[in-house]
């Protein structure tokens, strides 16, 4: 996603495509925990994970989507 402010990416090698998603809030959840899981991110630092993208609004989850991966 492009203009994102600078800030690190807790894993960088995995991307996600969010876009095939269609917006929905769910769909980018899942799809984040999916590639999570298949790099073998522990599980702890999955539920992290979804516990701080359920923590706010759809704005909220997309920065934290972008915070933990690579964003196409």
């Amino acid at each position: 996603m492009k203009g994102r402010k600078t800030m690190e990416t807790k894993y960088p090698n995995i991307e996600v495509q969010l876009s095939v998603n269609d917006g929905n809030a769910f769909a980018i959840l899942a799809n984040v925990g999916k590639a999570l899981r298949k790099a073998n991110v522990d599980a702890a630092e999955i539920n992290q994970f979804k516990t701080e993208a359920m923590s706010g609004d759809y704005d909220n989850l997309l920065q934290t989507c972008m915070k933990w991966v690579t964003v196409n």
